[in-house]
């Protein structure tokens, strides 16, 4: 019976030690984790003091994106801004990208729930590997929690690349609202005063005689001008921002026409422009030829 009783306690005293080495193994665990996701909150907030997209290499994407713990989503743009690499669309896409970090950055609503960083193919090769990527720009939501998904990847040839267009899909999937603040442009406004100014000047010299302002021909050409851009795409253009191109950066292959009927590239519609005017142009010769009294020759070429 004495023996039984020592069995046990002794077996009492085990599991009770037992549970508490758990509990401090489980606690000492829990604040290491709190103090490196600390380390590493606090690393993020001081890059993105000095620069709102941080600039990351194979090493901190591993360390800062991809491994836990993790509490913050980071938005990354892979891109290919080397010289070398001649890839337009990543240069007009990282400007619109540097003007949405910055309207984050210094807004009053900032915190540290969602960061903005930046790969480059020169710098950080083995990301593009890891990710068996083959194309840039592209745009990854990491999420605080999980893996990014499907919706994660930002449809760039289907939304273009406009900083208020990725602002919309950030929201969307991190429920981060960012107001877009532009930098002041004044290229607008001076074109509009000059052409104003020009248009002032010619009716001021042409005050005695006014004629030219019923002019049908000058009128027709106006409208057929504003139907031609309108018919093929340009104001989509000007909503969407898509890029001009597509340029692959492994193989240097560029695309001007969309493989998609949901999206264009803006060659695609300078492209529809000129066929569009070629045909314009061949009905207006076309009828020319038919109306007027010029010699036959003339008229065949028409």
């Amino acid at each position: 019976m004495a023996a039984r009783w020592w069995l046990w306690c002794v077996s009492a005293n085990m599991a009770v030690a037992l549970l508490l080495s758990y509990g401090v193994s489980s606690a000492s665990a829990q604040r290491k984790k709190e103090m490196v996701l600390s380390e590493k909150v606090s690393q993020l907030m001081e890059w993105t003091n000095k620069r709102p997209v941080i600039r990351m290499n194979g090493d901190k994407f591993r360390r800062l994106v991809k491994a836990p713990p993790r509490n913050y989503s980071v938005i990354v743009m892979f891109t290919a801004l080397q010289l070398h690499r001649q890839c337009v669309v990543c240069k007009q896409a990282d400007e619109e990208f540097q003007i949405l970090a910055n309207s984050w950055r210094y807004s009053s609503a900032f915190t540290n729930r969602i960061f903005f960083a930046m790969v480059d193919f020169d710098e950080g090769s083995d990301v593009f590997q890891m990710l068996n990527m083959n194309s840039a720009p592209t745009f990854i939501n990491f999420p605080a929690k999980g893996k990014p998904k499907r919706g994660d990847t930002y449809e760039l040839q289907v939304r273009g690349f406009s900083a208020e267009q990725i602002a919309r899909w950030i929201a969307d999937r991190t429920d981060v609202n960012i107001r877009v603040i532009r930098p002041p442009n004044y290229a607008g406004p001076l074109m509009l005063g000059l052409l104003l100014a020009v248009i002032g000047g010619l009716v001021y010299l042409r005050r005695s005689n006014m004629e030219f302002l019923f002019n049908k021909t000058g009128w027709a050409f106006a409208a057929l001008c504003f139907v031609l851009a309108m018919t093929s795409g340009q104001m989509w253009n000007h909503i969407r921002g898509p890029p001009y191109a597509h340029k692959n950066p492994h193989t240097g292959h560029v695309n001007y026409i969309h493989g998609s009927s949901q999206a264009q590239f803006v060659a695609e519609t300078h492209i529809v422009l000129l066929f569009n005017g070629g045909v314009t142009l061949g009905m207006v010769l076309l009828c020319e030829a038919a109306t007027s009294d010029m010699d036959i020759g003339k008229r065949k070429t028409f």
